[in-house]
């Protein structure tokens, strides 16, 4: 009996792994993966579907996505001269995202018909240089809080004012998702403009909470002179620090367009495959998407409180 049931358990783990097949490992998230996945229907499809649905987990958007095709027609002619921000409705403020104002329309074909050359949208740049300002104390502290200490703005004014649109937009829809992002040097002051590698999408990369506190327990670490008087915690909230801006896909070889804008919080919590895919290790404290891996950079866009008493944002591209 003995010998029996020994052959008996022997024999089994042998029949077992004769047939049993091993479950293939999910393939590692790319980069392009998350622009695939905003993109068209066609170009969602080339992503494998266990990736998608784990990327598609980390989407947390701030304004829905895929808008029915009707909302185009009447929406590209919007013009954000209209009105001011606080009088637009929710509807009003998707339909922008979805599809912007002409000057962006353009600006987003331009950058497809350019053959994503970065050139062509530093041309329509004011040659205007505007220093930048001291910033509620930065210069004190010794704090550059931009590549250059000069910034320049679009020619088209509606440009601008777009851009101001969106950091808006992502600071009073960000409470939503219990990231409550404030307009500040320390939290959300600036995004990366970018042109996609694989179809020259132009898109915007906005880092929020770039700068927390200090924390000996929290975040015991030193980020330098511009990290004096933050009062940014370090704590859940830094998941969603990357929001993701991208314009309208415009067709090759028509006029129409394969994609409407998308604006979305991309969720890099711990236990999902942005954090352990995209997102490189030595930052894996700062949760940062890099720009770098998304496309070619082309200019930085920081939108700063140049008021004293009373707050007065500008921006400025450098």
């Amino acid at each position: 009996m003995f010998l029996s049931l020994s052959l008996s358990l022997s024999i089994t783990p042998f029949a077992l792994s004769h047939n049993y097949t091993k479950p293939s490992p999910i393939p590692k998230a790319a980069p392009s993966d998350l622009l695939n996945l905003l993109g068209s229907k066609s170009q969602a499809s080339t992503v494998n579907p266990s990736v998608a649905k784990e990327i598609r987990s980390c989407f947390k958007f701030l304004v829905p996505f895929h808008p029915t095709p009707s909302i185009a027609k009447c929406s590209s002619r919007r013009s954000l001269r209209s009105s001011r921000f606080d009088d637009r409705s929710r509807r009003e403020e998707d339909e922008l995202v979805w599809w912007p104002p002409q000057s962006v329309l353009e600006l987003a074909r331009l950058a497809v018909d350019s053959g994503g050359d970065p050139g062509a949208i530093h041309r329509t740049l004011d040659p205007a240089i505007i220093p930048i300002p001291n910033v509620h104390g930065s210069k004190k502290h010794k704090c550059e809080l931009t590549r250059t200490p000069y910034g320049r703005r679009f020619i088209s004014e509606e440009l601008n004012s777009y851009l101001k649109f969106l950091f808006e937009l992502i600071a009073a829809r960000s409470a939503a998702l219990g990231l409550n992002i404030t307009l500040n040097r320390f939290d959300l002051f600036h995004g990366h403009l970018f042109l996609a590698f694989d179809n020259n999408r132009l898109g915007i990369l906005f880092h929020a909470k770039e700068f927390p506190a200090y924390d000996e327990k929290a975040f015991p670490y030193n980020m330098g002179y511009c990290q004096i008087g933050s009062n940014v915690p370090y704590d859940a909230s830094m998941n969603m620090r990357n929001i993701l801006w991208l314009a309208p896909i415009p067709s090759n070889s028509t006029k129409d367009w394969e994609a409407p804008g998308v604006l979305v919080v991309l969720d890099a919590r711990p236990d999902g495959i942005i954090y352990r895919d995209i997102i490189p290790d030595y930052v894996h404290i700062a949760r940062t998407i890099y720009e770098d891996d998304l496309g070619d950079a082309v200019v930085d866009v920081n939108y700063l409180d140049t008021g004293n008493a009373v707050p007065n944002y500008q921006i400025f591209i450098c």
